[in-house]
């Protein structure tokens, strides 16, 4: 039976994509093999304990809620997220995917909306991204850039505009690099195609774990 390992699995507020503010249970993976120099989960690096697919849908039932968001580290650096994935969604949850955009996401169910992180240049991880696959989103899915400064927007921006992506496109400020206003002053100058949104697990709750 397949099996994945867990670093949490808690019920929070959705703090971003088109679902913030829902209530919904997050099922975080342990791993990434990225090193995002904003990192604020780098505690999921490492550890963790091994569940069963059942022994997940148990806990996440345990919540009540009908959201489930699937995230890390990076959940798909481990098989058994598809799986995971498929199982979710034959369970009647509304299923979202965050991941880094660094692996492949066309095999992922197509129930679930995808939201993916294409990283800048300030990421530090620009090169792995699999630029091919985002005009392969589709209506349902998020592509999201986290913006360190203005070189990173002028970047992202030219992204989005030679892409033209199906996907909602959103632009985040990296906590403490770009000030919000900032960001979203840029957004308006530009009329950029984009979603100015912050995060709200952030502003409720600061960097507590598990919220």
């Amino acid at each position: 039976m397949p099996r994945l390992r867990i670093t949490e699995i808690f019920h929070s507020l959705q703090g971003e994509s088109s679902l913030v503010g829902l209530p919904t249970v997050f099922v975080r993976l342990t791993g990434c093999p990225l090193r995002c120099q904003y990192c604020d989960t780098t505690y999921a690096f490492q550890g963790g304990e091994w569940h069963t697919i059942p022994q997940i849908l148990e806990r996440v039932a345990n919540f009540g809620a009908s959201c489930v968001c699937v995230t890390g580290g990076e959940p798909l650096a481990q098989k058994a997220c598809l799986p995971l994935l498929v199982a979710l969604c034959d369970a009647g949850y509304r299923v979202s995917l965050e991941t880094s955009g660094a692996l492949p996401v066309t095999d992922v169910d197509p129930r679930v909306v995808r939201v993916v992180d294409v990283k800048t240049p300030g990421s530090g991880e620009e090169e792995r991204n699999l630029y091919a696959q985002l005009p392969l989103l589709g209506e349902r899915d998020e592509i999201k850039f986290v913006i360190c400064d203005r070189a990173d927007y002028e970047w992202s921006l030219a992204q989005v505009r030679s892409l033209e992506p199906r996907a909602a496109v959103l632009f985040s400020p990296s906590h403490g690099q770009v000030s919000p206003r900032e960001l979203a002053e840029w957004i308006l100058a530009d009329r950029a195609p984009v979603r100015f949104q912050m995060q709200l697990h952030k502003l409720l709750w600061g960097h507590e774990q598990g919220r």
